[in-house]
């Protein structure tokens, strides 16, 4: 088996073992032309006009205007759109639930090969699943959700079997693969469970924040969209521009802070480092073969959940605006998503959240979810601001809810007694163009004839194709029409590459923010002895209700340790202390079933404390409530008084005792927060705090060695307390009171210190609250 590549009319070969065992391609290279990628399997040939080769993708045996990659994305999209079947354009508006390769035994991302289990099938890992055949083949759907994958190889020839499949089918319209953010440095990012393969390594959401340098957020996605290419994914489904103003809710951790100008800046760059091809890469206007599309999410902002509850369950259905501030929310999108310094424009998609944005239909009055609300999509972000990209639901919100709010199942906020055909039709009608998390083509084709039942079918087929051109434009203006095959070796070879490594690595220490350095106690340049304490991990439940197993164990790996300080069990023999924690976490996540059983609202509060709290300062009455469906009975949501502790509650006895083993010596703790926290239960015992957002531990250590002088600033106010946090505003930012230390210092947004003391610098003068 060869790859075979063909230039000038002459052919020559080269041995490809690894893309052998993924299907072979052969390239064909146009003089001053785009360069063709086709499989010999799918039956396609080249045509040849005027000395120019083009891929005859629909077999017809002429060049049609979609075929021809000298024309623009937008004609040749709607050409290719006015020839497809309502069927096709149906699965065009699909995206798949997500895919994992190869595919686990059960789970979410369960498949099957030739009928078995991967471990019983003798299948290849790269090789397509039975159910992939089939969404791919028997529903028209041609935009694909990877998550881990075993090796950047397997995804490279993974992605060269799909393509080569549908590019034998119908039109040969290819795939455009995605994946949620997959660079943090736990490799943990969301839904990915650990992403698999070798990849850079970098902050993510309030860590890269916590820069406050966009450049080093352009650098990312300029990076990421390589490695990205590399793996055969062209669309990105980030950045994360909710306004985090909201600082018990656990998605702030993914977003770029609170301040509307922050997040702005930064949400521009990463985009503008994603989408922008430069060279020999670019294609037109700024879009080429290193391009990655960038779905911005989630508009209009779900960042004012109330009570810091989250969407993804019925118990967090609401964002609410005690403080009229929708328009700050939207600023990040409008003049930051939508007004790009590069030559792409604007991001290239947006997804809504699942979220009712309460109370803020100014045309229809309607409660529903974003992705329903035709105020939210059409008349604001279509007509009001203008966009005219691919709009994609967020995953799931078709789908019935659980028997109750706790249950992670389908998410059709506001529509919970309309049927799934009727939500899809819904969704179209408010402007969507897409479904995330929906294989089967037989509701969007319901959906189209409800619509032809009320609006005709010369309506309906004009609103179909408009959906069809915006989302084959994001696929031919990134190459995948030309070429959409990789060679494994060069995968392998620039997937986390040390150079891509090393940047990662760089933005990691830059995110590190030193909150408090009594004494001048840091940095610890000597190989001193430190006392290292095991930290106990109760049991919590992930988003399935899984319950993982309790824990006491170190926090580090103390090999590492050893490379920066001799390492003792015992207090007493050690020259300071470091206590690795977590910042507080949440155990129900803001509904606690028993409370409902014992017949309360189920309602109870989200702490941002170690100790047990009770809820004394919270609204007497929610701002909203209801749900059509599971607690109809319900009109409060009111969490006043109640109580709860933290599911990590001994990481505050871990820093106490530590302190007072250690008779007087330095104690030194280490953060790792994933939102504002109250440091007001701990502070004034240690000596020093460095906190990060998501990082690799040798980081941490560069900086309390002094190896690295930090420069990492916050991006959220940390709360005095939890009055303050409850006496705010969940669509205000900048709206509490911080933490003030013993050391006089305030713990507000853009503070942070280094070896001289409190940083002021450009960084400070520009992001002001």
């Amino acid at each position: 088996m060869k790859k075979i590549i063909i230039t000038a009319g002459l052919a020559f070969f080269i041995s490809t073992a690894m893309q052998a065992q993924g299907g072979n391609f052969t390239i064909v290279k146009n003089n001053k032309g785009a360069d063709l990628g086709y499989s010999p399997e799918s039956g396609i040939k080249i045509l040849t006009v005027n000395g120019k080769k083009f891929k005859d993708l629909n077999k017809n045996g002429k060049l049609d205007k979609y075929e021809d990659w000298r024309l623009s994305a937008d004609e040749r999209a709607k050409d290719l759109a006015s020839k497809m079947s309502v069927e096709q354009i149906a699965g065009l508006m699909l995206y798949s639930r997500h895919q994992a390769l190869p595919a686990p035994a059960d789970g979410y991302r369960a498949g099957h090969y030739n009928g078995k289990l991967y471990a019983e099938s003798g299948a290849k890992p790269w090789q397509l699943t039975d159910e992939q055949k089939a969404f791919l083949k028997e529903d028209n759907l041609r935009h694909v959700l990877i998550t881990s994958v075993e090796t950047p190889e397997v995804a490279a020839l993974w992605n060269n079997q799909m393509q080569a499949f549908v590019e034998g089918i119908g039109l040969g319209i290819p795939s455009n693969t995605s994946t949620d953010p997959r660079h943090t440095a736990n490799v943990t990012s969301e839904f990915n469970a650990g992403a698999g393969g070798t990849i850079s390594m970098w902050p993510d959401g309030l860590g890269m924040a916590s820069t406050f340098d966009p450049k080093i957020v352009e650098q990312f996605g300029q990076i990421a969209a390589k490695e990205y290419r590399a793996l055969g994914i062209a669309t990105a489904l980030s950045p994360q521009i909710d306004l985090g103003s909201e600082p018990r809710w656990y998605r702030i951790s993914m977003t770029f802070g609170e301040s509307p100008a922050l997040t702005r800046d930064m949400g521009r760059a990463y985009i503008d480092g994603f989408q922008t091809s430069y060279g020999k890469d670019e294609i037109k206007d700024g879009w080429g073969y290193k391009s990655v599309n960038a779905m911005v999410k989630h508009w209009p902002s779900g960042g004012a959940e109330e009570g810091g509850r989250d969407g993804h369950w019925a118990y967090g259905k609401f964002a609410v605006y005690p403080g009229n501030n929708l328009e700050q929310h939207i600023d990040p999108f409008i003049n930051g998503a939508f007004k790009l310094k590069g030559k792409t424009g604007k991001a290239s998609a947006v997804m809504p959240y699942y979220t009712i944005t309460f109370d803020q239909d100014k045309k229809y009055s309607e409660n529903v979810a974003n992705g329903f609300s035709k105020y939210i999509i059409t008349d604001l972000l279509r007509d009001k601001y203008g966009y005219d990209g691919v709009v994609c639901t967020d995953w799931l919100v078709t789908g019935d809810e659980g028997k109750t709010p706790d249950i992670f199942a389908g998410k059709p906020w506001g529509v919970e007694n309309l049927s799934i055909d009727e939500r899809h039709y819904k969704a179209i009608i408010a402007g969507v163009d897409q479904f995330g998390g929906n294989n089967d083509k037989k509701p969007v084709l319901a959906a189209y004839e409800m619509g032809v039942k009320e609006f005709g079918e010369s309506f309906m087929r004009a609103r179909f194709e408009r959906s069809a051109v915006r989302l084959l434009k994001n696929s031919f203006r990134v190459g995948l029409f030309e070429n959409p095959y990789l060679d494994a070796a060069e995968t392998k070879a620039i997937v986390g590459n040390p150079e891509f490594m090393k940047a990662g690595y760089e933005a990691q220490l830059k995110s590190v923010v030193l909150l408090k350095n009594k004494a001048a106690v840091l940095p610890v340049k000597e190989k001193k002895t430190v006392f290292i304490p095991k930290i106990y991990t109760a049991s919590t439940k992930d988003w399935w209700g899984v319950a993982s197993q309790p824990k006491l164990e170190y926090p580090v790996n103390l090999d590492l340790v050893k490379k920066y300080y001799n390492v003792t069990d015992e207090p007493s023999k050690a020259d300071f202390a470091i206590v690795f924690v977590t910042s507080p976490q949440s155990l129900e996540g803001g509904y606690d079933l028993k409370d409902r059983k014992n017949g309360s609202n189920g309602y109870v509060p989200i702490s941002l404390q170690y100790g047990t709290y009770t809820a004394v300062e919270a609204r007497t009455k929610s701002i909203a409530a209801g749900d059509q469906v599971i607690d109809p009975s319900i009109k409060d949501r009111t969490y006043k008084n109640k109580t709860v502790t933290a599911a990590n509650t001994m990481d505050l006895r871990t820093i106490l005792d530590t302190k007072d083993m250690m008779n007087g010596k330095p104690v030194i703790v280490s953060v790792t927060a994933n939102k504002p926290m109250i440091f007001n239960e701990f502070e004034k015992e240690v000596n020093g705090i460095v906190l990060n957002f998501g990082v690799s531990s040798q980081a941490v250590l560069d900086i309390i060695s002094g190896k690295t002088e930090p420069s990492g600033l916050l991006p959220v106010q940390m709360p005095a307390n939890m009055a303050a946090v409850e006496k705010q505003f969940e669509d205000v930012p900048f709206d509490m009171e911080p933490h003030k230390d013993s050391e006089g210092n305030v713990y507000d947004f853009a503070f942070g210190l280094n070896w001289k003391g409190v940083i002021k610098d450009s960084r400070t003068e520009v992001y002001k609250k």
